[in-house]
């Protein structure tokens, strides 16, 4: 590696921290900020940044019936400290990078790391992919918000590894070389299938990396107070360093470090948190049930429902499931889309071309799946400690998301041992947050760039005629380039919702390509027009359904819901004595449903209300993949694809064909 190379990797390590400095002496400290809208799928606010309001309540006894009068105060997040977090992670994992760039001399290192990476560290790297801020922040919110609810959110994402484990890790390493394309293409026409292929990964990064883009520019500009857009562009040039000159060897050491100091913290945090329950885990739940601002708070929810819940019965009512996710039809379209969908994730088959045995990739995953299931194990007890700690009341005043249930957890643990802990485990917490979503992204930025640069560049336009340099050279200008856009779509979205992009990107997976890989290694008849007719149709069907479900803005709906809160409003005043005003906290809801019922207009594709009344199209979008790469396949047979079955099927059985393995 020349000197200019690292030069430039170092400077981009100095530059963000100086960047960060330099708004943070600019910055008024009641910057605004929002909340993180990496993948949660609750609501998100924009409280000011960096002060964070919390409602600590005093402890209840086992017969508490009525809840105690919250006592306030401020917890401020140490700009100084959390920046300085935030550079010793960066130049970590700047330094990675020039260490990497010396090792990615070829293609095969640059997207597969020359498949020298081991099972274990693979296992990590995995791990430190799949674990996105929505889990980190997200889960644990939903769980101090919604209760049981919330961890089920998560077990999905954990069983889906068992359908990674059995139907496509060992196979896929076998049969594909860097990306999707390499697996479907193998026994059909490459160019118009490595085409399609290329669409198909392109779209899920895109509607996954802006997410995590939204998300980490809100979570800055909440919790530093660094404008949002100097965020996003703080978080786009590490993510193109880390790609453009470091390629699978450096984007598989950041994921590993990150998840390493995730477990770290996570398991630091919930050790601080049975400690305080005296390590009983009956008592613990005990304590939920008997908690009365927990029951406060689910009283207030199943009333909404027309149900009558008080004291223990409501406090029990935390721990089953029903709170959040309502609608069983809803909940299995999700669970189809978060187990199916992992394994149709580009950028999670990407992670087994790395490794150099078909062993090496069982392993990996086996790995991975402990250390995501000891990871939600400890989301879990940070959620339920939090609304037993923080209460849900407080956690909602700063974000009714519950997105900053585990960062305020973190400060008020670490503060009731030695206030300077408190901002230390804060600003540690943030800066773990930031590498998860640095790690994510660089894993989709390879991941799409990959799609273009080989399937499009190399093997379509060029016709698998390009030397080594050439397709470096293009993989790291196609990265710099998808990176680029990434920056631009992460500004343009941050008055958007993007909360339902993550399960869209999952539901994509699962509907076109998860099928089209399954066919491909496992039906001898499966073929050119069964692969394209399954991506086109699954790809395009979960997206349609998408834009007419739920998830999208409704403007006359949102005005009919903000009438009825004016006209309760003006009941509630009109029997007031004379004299007597509403409470604050009313008022500013009465403004406010004055407002909103003021909207008109249609959603993005012009409905009035929902066609699709699930928040998840996976029930239908999957089987209709499935579908339609079948009955594309039986429509237009190839006798030379099924020529070709055997071969592929001693490939993805014993690894013949693959490159060997270079150690890192």
């Amino acid at each position: 590696m020349t000197m200019k190379k690292i030069i430039i990797a170092a400077s981009l390590a100095l530059s963000v921290a100086a960047v960060a400095f330099a708004e943070e002496s600019k910055a008024p400290a009641g910057a605004p900020g929002g909340a993180p809208a990496a993948s949660a799928p609750a609501a998100t606010s924009t409280p000011s940044a960096p002060v964070m309001k919390v409602e600590t309540a005093q402890p209840a006894g086992p017969a508490a019936a009525t809840p105690a009068a919250p006592k306030k105060k401020e917890l401020k997040a140490d700009r100084t400290i959390t920046i300085s977090m935030f550079a010793i992670i960066i130049a970590i994992t700047m330094g990675v990078v020039v260490w990497a760039a010396k090792q990615t001399k070829s293609a095969a290192d640059f997207y597969a790391a020359g498949g020298g990476i081991t099972g274990t560290q693979n296992g990590w790297a995995i791990a430190g992919d799949y674990m996105s801020a929505a889990s980190f922040l997200g889960i644990s919110g939903l769980i101090s918000l919604y209760g049981y609810d919330g961890f089920m959110y998560s077990v999905g994402w954990l069983v889906a590894y068992i359908t990674v484990l059995l139907i496509v890790a060992e196979p896929c390493r076998n049969a594909g070389k860097y990306t999707l394309g390499d697996i479907l293409s193998f026994r059909t026409s490459p160019k118009p299938v490595r085409a399609f292929a290329a669409i198909s990964t392109v779209s899920v990064s895109t509607f996954y990396l802006t997410a995590q883009m939204v998300g980490a520019g809100k979570l800055m500009a909440l919790l530093v107070g660094i404008p949002y857009k100097t965020a996003i562009i703080g978080v786009g040039i590490l993510m193109v360093g880390y790609v453009v000159f470091g390629g699978m060897v450096a984007t598989t050491w950041v994921q590993i470090i990150k998840a390493g100091l995730l477990m770290s913290g996570a398991f630091l945090l919930s050790f601080l948190v049975m400690m305080k329950a005296g390590f009983n885990p009956i008592g613990f739940f005990d304590q939920i049930v008997a908690n009365p601002d927990i029951q406060d708070h689910v009283s207030k929810m199943v009333l909404k429902d027309g149900v009558i819940l008080a004291g223990m019965d409501a406090g029990q009512r935390f721990l089953e499931p029903g709170l959040y996710l309502k609608n069983p039809l809803d909940q299995i379209s999700l669970g189809m889309a978060l187990v199916l969908g992992t394994a149709g994730m580009p950028h999670i088959l990407m992670r087994f071309f790395t490794v150099p045995t078909a062993q090496a990739a069982r392993k990996s995953v086996i790995i991975a799946m402990f250390i995501i299931g000891g990871f939600y194990v400890l989301t879990t007890l940070l959620g339920f400690g939090a609304a037993i700690n923080l209460t849900p009341q407080g956690i909602i005043s700063v974000d009714p998301g519950g997105n900053m249930a585990t960062l305020m957890l973190a400060q008020q643990m670490g503060a009731e041992i030695a206030p300077i802990l408190g901002d230390l485990f804060l600003a540690f917490l943030c800066a773990v947050a930031f590498a998860t979503i640095l790690a994510v992204v660089s894993g989709l930025v390879l991941a799409a760039s990959a799609a273009i640069a080989h399937d499009i560049y190399v093997n379509v336009i060029k016709d698998g005629h390009a030397d080594q340099h050439e397709q470096v050279f293009a993989a790291r200008v196609t990265s710099f380039v998808v990176g680029a856009c990434g920056i631009l779509i992460g500004i343009a979205a941050e008055k958007q919702n993007v909360a339902h992009l993550v399960a869209l990107a999952f539901a994509v997976a699962a509907s076109g390509n998860l099928p089209v890989v399954v066919l491909s290694l496992f039906w001898r008849k499966f073929n050119t027009a069964g692969v394209i007719s399954g991506l086109v149709v699954g790809t395009v069907a979960s997206i349609a359904l998408v834009m007419v479900s739920p998830n999208m803005t409704y403007p006359k709906m949102e005005a009919a819901k903000a009438h009825k809160v004016v006209v309760a409003m003006e009941k509630k005043m009109a029997s007031l004595a004379p004299g007597a005003v509403l409470p604050e906290k009313d008022l500013k809801a009465l403004e406010k449903a004055r407002k909103d019922e003021k909207q008109d207009g249609s959603s993005v594709v012009g409905l009035d209300k929902p066609l699709f009344t699930l928040k998840n199209p996976g029930i239908v979008s999957i089987p209709l993949g499935f579908m339609a790469a079948i009955l594309g396949a039986l429509a237009f047979p190839s006798r030379r694809s099924e020529e070709m079955f055997d071969e592929v099927y001693v490939r993805q059985n014993t690894g013949l064909g693959m490159a060997k393995a270079v150690e890192h």
